[in-house]
């Protein structure tokens, strides 16, 4: 009996696409790869910006510096598109979705911007579009979501999704270190780039919660704008206060329901309880913790970038789709649930984390009490600490709603004993994030 073929073309031979251009040729691997696929697997073609740059691992035949030409190619099964960004990544896409060719893809902000519309090209044309390694690097998130917990009813899905914030806080709780030395060491040690913003900034994170959404909840993929908090605002200080009430501070990404048909997605900073299981994930680490109403609470854990790491959540997804090609079929896109409703964040409730800095003088602390009893925020505790111009109030509040909570920001950075507004971070507590 004669082994099928599977031609597959790569957009990008970076970390992720060299380490996957290895593993389909490791001879160690290849009764494993071809009983996985059901077929042999063949790189037809590399798409790189210059052909000239040594690429150990690599066949110098199979480069080319035309990527359109590459998902154009008559005898191509699958495209793999690794290069990043929405254009002109969504162009190679579509033209290789018109002609049936299935697509392996890692670019979180192309799926986020128009991963439905892409999703039903793919459908329309009797072809697959996987992006596992989008979210989580080698954790295989998606696909559990896609098929061990499609008929679960999930509640909410949270998640450490961002290495290099993870790395950050994770220092700054661990040595007691200031955000922007921190930040310098990551950028040293190549886990952030020299323009942190996407990571930092929570773009990153934003994005992979959108796609999370998507397969957990049946939202749309259609670029739409969600909260999003960075962690520049996060000092030593806060998490100096986490640790002494029992919290660490993380960067998540949350999407949950809000009542029956109500859901709000977000990425931002929080405190979560020393015992929560996000709470011990440390370094570039990911980790995504889902709660479903007959499973229960589920982790999963693992290495959330990195060239090798993601590259097997890549490999997986091109497994999945020879297999299908091969078959004569293709995966049917989830359905986009027209009930849901995005609940506007203002509406949420939350106890949160607020300091400021103050003038140390009589009355202050009345003055800034005024302003949250104004709003309706109740006060579960406070903190005050050092003297002069290093005065600081620490508040922690009962459950409030998020608006009144930014109402109360407001007016009390318009109090003249204020000198500053520090961090506002939610508080995961009680099922509450």
């Amino acid at each position: 009996m004669n082994t099928p073929k599977i031609r597959v073309g790569v957009i990008g031979a970076g970390f992720v696409g060299s380490a996957l251009v290895q593993l389909l040729s490791d001879e160690s691997r290849q009764i494993a790869l071809v009983d996985a696929a059901t077929a042999s697997i063949e790189v037809v073609g590399v798409a790189v910006r210059d052909a000239q740059k040594p690429r150990p691992g690599i066949d110098a035949g199979l480069l080319t510096t035309d990527p359109l030409e590459l998902a154009n190619r008559e005898d191509l099964d699958i495209l793999v598109e690794l290069a990043g960004g929405i254009e002109p990544a969504r162009t190679y896409i579509e033209a290789a979705l018109n002609r049936g060719v299935s697509v392996v893809t890692a670019n979180k902000a192309l799926m986020a911007e128009c991963g439905t519309a892409l999703a039903q090209l793919a459908h329309e044309n009797g072809a697959d579009l996987f992006y596992e390694a989008a979210v989580g690097g080698g954790i295989p998130i998606l696909r559990a979501l896609r098929t061990s917990l499609a008929g679960e009813r999930i509640e909410r899905v949270m998640g450490i999704v961002n290495g290099t914030t993870n790395f950050i806080l994770s220092k700054m709780t661990s040595e007691g270190s200031d955000y922007c030395d921190v930040l310098a060491e990551a950028q040293a040690l190549g886990y952030a780039e020299a323009d942190p913003t996407a990571d930092v900034e929570a773009f990153d994170a934003a994005a992979k919660v959108q796609i999370l959404s998507s397969l957990a909840f049946g939202t749309e993929l259609r670029g739409e704008e969600i909260v999003r908090e960075g962690i520049t605002g996060v000092r030593s200080v806060d998490v100096d206060f986490a640790h002494r009430a029992g919290y660490v501070i993380k960067l998540l990404g949350v999407a949950e329901r809000v009542g029956e048909d109500g859901i709000s997605r977000r990425a931002h900073p929080a405190m979560i309880p020393e015992d929560h299981p996000l709470a011990s994930v440390h370094g570039a680490m990911n980790a995504v913790f889902v709660e479903g109403t007959k499973s229960g609470p589920l982790m999963w854990l693992g290495q959330g970038a990195g060239g090798e790491p993601t590259a097997t959540a890549v490999l997986g997804d091109v497994l999945h789709a020879a297999r299908n090609r091969v078959g004569g079929r293709h995966d049917v896109p989830f359905s986009v649930d027209d009930r849901l409703r995005s609940v506007p964040a203002g509406e949420i409730s939350s106890v949160f984390y607020i300091s400021i800095d103050v003038m140390d003088e009589p009355g202050v602390l009345a003055s800034v009490a005024s302003v949250f009893g104004t709003h309706g925020v109740s006060i579960q505790s406070m903190e005050q600490s050092g003297f002069g111009d290093e005065a600081r109030l620490s508040f922690v509040t009962h459950s409030a709603i998020t608006k009144n909570v930014q109402a109360t920001i407001e007016d009390l950075a318009k109090l003249e004993s204020v000198d500053s507004i520090g961090a506002c971070l939610r508080v995961i507590d009680g099922g509450v994030a």
